[in-house]
């Protein structure tokens, strides 16, 4: 099936949708993507990426989203470990990243999109960013005139997220093939499980404003199409502008990440009131852990229709949480859907007692397992009888319901976009003057969390935060740059050596609840 596409002013209807994702599938065919393949996307919202993710998922192929914000050494890299054959990017994103494009992409599979004129205003791209890069083909004269796909849809084989990254670099988590003895019924395992999680059906009108370059927000769209319904996409997120979008298009179903939410209720009294969102009768918020006070305040605004869910790339959707059951338990993400299964594990493996914190291990049978990318010892590193853990610590209350509190690995949560430590500290590395660096979270109440730097400089040299702003900014992406800068003559360690970023990170966290 195929969704109702809604995109600014323009609306495809299922009809035309099918014949563009055909057509995106047969020209990707003639490129070399076959079952198995990896094609690379680097884009914003707009609807040349939506059709290329169904057409990638059309041939059996596994599509590769990369953070559009990533400079040329951070997609290349991406680009290099995910092995991707074909890459389709924003036009002045080709130009930005173009150093790092691995050499066996060849130039006439570097497809240029052409930003929709709503996303060129959003993104204030000026006439130079749109013009077609060397090398490159322009999507908008190659998509026509490829002959349609006419084979059987192959068993779809999904996103690759990057994440983690102790050693500074990502890991690609890339789905195996299902088992053909279970292929059956596994998939369905995973619409009922996806059903659940978004509540979508063909008769939902879905609107989604979060960046589909993200596992959560693409699995949403995704299953929308894979349902039929009508999907409103957004080039970026405003809160006025999605207060009015729901009440135009009488959206039923949203998707949120509690920054977004943060924002909503920053508006004026006035200006909530303003806009009817009636309509609205199931809301998820994942990526972060939704704050509880937030989340009472969307209720009393909305009605009981949020809906919050804890998932990871690697272990899929694990819990859930409606309205009801969230006034009734502050603080608590669910309790595991379907087959899941969860444990909470202390540092020698034992089963935690009720209340107590520990390791979080999951397993969500609807998905295959799942492997890093050129990384199998980092795949069984976080394998426990048979569950898997990525890092998260919280505990189990007596009446079984999951709570978060802390995270076992140096991850920074911001705003629902995982930030590595290590990767930015390997950019510092590199800076004349710098002798060690611990970068980590601070709370932000938009945010979540906000990034932190504390750097010990080379004896006899001085630093200033501008300096180092500067030199990050040319090798990572504008996100990834610490708001907060502070220098020390030392940092605190470990009897063996190691920073003790705990130590740091402490202070801003006392007296919270949660550490994420």
């Amino acid at each position: 099936m195929f969704p109702t596409l809604s995109f600014d002013s323009q609306s495809f209807d299922p009809a035309t949708l099918e014949a563009m994702v055909a057509r995106a599938s047969g020209g990707l065919q003639r490129l070399g993507v076959d079952q198995g393949d990896t094609v690379a996307l680097m884009s914003r919202n707009q609807p040349a990426l939506l059709v290329a993710m169904l057409a990638a998922r059309t041939l059996g192929a596994y599509f590769c989203a990369i953070n559009w914000h990533f400079k040329a050494d951070e997609a290349g890299f991406i680009l290099a470990d995910s092995d991707s054959k074909v890459l389709i990017a924003d036009r002045d994103l080709l130009a930005r990243i173009a150093p790092g494009i691995p050499a066996r992409i060849a130039e006439g599979a570097r497809l240029a999109v052409r930003p929709e004129p709503s996303v060129a205003a959003a993104y204030r791209l000026d006439d130079a960013a749109l013009e077609l890069p060397p090398g490159c083909v322009a999507w908008e004269g190659w998509l026509p005139a490829q002959p349609r796909h006419d084979g059987q849809p192959r068993a779809p084989r999904g996103f690759v997220p990057y994440t983690s990254g102790t050693t500074g670099r990502p890991k690609g988590v890339r789905r195996l093939p299902p088992d053909p003895s279970q292929a059956v019924e596994q998939a369905a395992a995973n619409a009922a499980l996806l059903e659940a999680v978004f509540g979508i059906g063909p008769d939902s009108r879905c609107l989604i404003a979060a960046p589909l370059y993200h596992s959560a927000p693409s699995s949403y769209a995704l299953f929308a199409a894979a349902r039929g319904a009508w999907l409103r996409i957004e080039p970026r997120f405003d809160a006025h502008a999605l207060l009015a979008a729901i009440e135009r298009h009488r959206v039923t179903h949203l998707y949120l990440v509690p920054t977004m939410m943060h924002r909503l209720l920053r508006l004026p009294e006035a200006t909530r009131r303003a806009f009817d969102a009636t309509s609205l009768r199931f809301v998820l918020t994942t990526g972060a852990p939704c704050p509880p006070q937030t989340k009472r305040a969307m209720i009393e605004w909305w009605g009981p229709i949020v809906h919050e869910a804890y998932a990871a790339s690697e272990l899929g959707w694990v819990t859930a949480i409606g309205s009801e059951d969230a006034l009734a338990h502050p603080g608590s993400v669910g309790k595991p859907l379907l087959d899941a299964r969860l444990a909470i594990l202390d540092d020698a493996g034992r089963e935690c007692a009720p209340g107590t914190p520990g390791r979080i291990y999951a397993r969500q049978p609807a998905y295959p397992d799942f492997t890093y990318i050129n990384q199998p010892a980092a795949r069984a590193a976080i394998e426990r009888d048979g569950l898997a853990s990525v890092g998260d610590v919280g505990f189990v209350d007596e009446g079984g319901w999951l709570h978060l509190c802390d995270r076992a690995a140096d991850m920074v949560l911001s705003g629902g976009v995982n930030i590595y430590p290590a990767e930015i500290e390997a950019a510092l590395a590199s800076l004349a003057g710098v002798a060690d660096s611990a970068v980590f979270g601070i709370p932000d109440d938009e945010y979540g969390e906000t990034l932190m730097a504390v750097i010990e400089p080379q004896a006899g040299i001085e630093l200033d935060a501008g300096t180092v702003r500067r030199h990050l900014l040319e090798r990572l992406a504008d996100y990834k740059v610490p708001r907060r800068i502070e220098f020390a003559q030392s940092l605190p360690r470990e009897e063996t050596g190691k920073i003790f970023k705990r130590r740091l990170r402490e202070p801003f966290w006392a007296g919270r609840e949660r550490r994420i």
